[in-house]
């Protein structure tokens, strides 16, 4: 399978570590230089902006999507591609999800959480079987993961939660596992 568009989900603030915008620059940079549409939450602030400038700086396309109520609070980026505005959040993930032939999970906050359950909810429930790749820059993700096994062990998930989703620690890795699945 060919991946032609990948769904990051991210924060829309920078974080503590610069190292985190810098992973979402040199994602996006790929990105762009690969030929890889950037389908995201359509901010211009913190990581998502960043990720989204470096896709565009190398002439690649970025779709922002964002509900109408988040317009002004995540200050829309300006030079997108292309921007859709939905009615809803739900409206929002639904078509992030629907437009992505990957997800990318880099740093964020509560909506990150948010969008990265639903997508692994609608895996599990067989609504999709798109494949999660989790940037778990400098050990970002690790406590999750952490709670991720501890569900597993204690009996609480379906299946093996790491059949779902492939952990990375960097912004390369990421790219050598969409090589890797687009020579499937």
């Amino acid at each position: 399978m060919k991946i032609q568009s990948v769904t990051v989900f991210c924060g829309s603030k920078s974080g503590n570590q610069s190292g985190f915008t810098n992973q979402a620059i040199e994602l996006g940079n790929a990105l762009g230089e690969n030929g890889i549409q950037l389908v995201y939450g359509g901010g211009g602030k913190g990581i998502m902006g960043a990720i989204a400038d470096a896709v565009l700086e190398k002439n690649g396309k970025v779709v922002g999507i964002m509900p109408q109520l988040l317009l002004e609070w995540e200050a829309q980026h300006q030079g997108l591609t292309e921007l859709i505005v939905t009615e809803t959040m739900h409206d929002r993930k639904k078509i992030l999800f629907e437009k992505a032939d990957v997800a990318i999970i880099l740093p964020g906050g509560m909506g990150t959480m948010d969008e990265l359950f639903e997508m692994l909810t609608w895996n599990n429930l067989n609504i999709h079987q798109k494949k999660v790749i989790v940037l778990n820059w400098e050990g970002y993700y690790s406590p999750l993961i952490a709670m991720m096994e501890h569900m597993h062990n204690e009996g609480f998930m379906y299946d093996d939660w790491r059949e779902r989703i492939t952990v990375t620690k960097d912004a390369e890795a990421v790219m050598q596992t969409i090589h890797a699945w687009s020579a499937e």
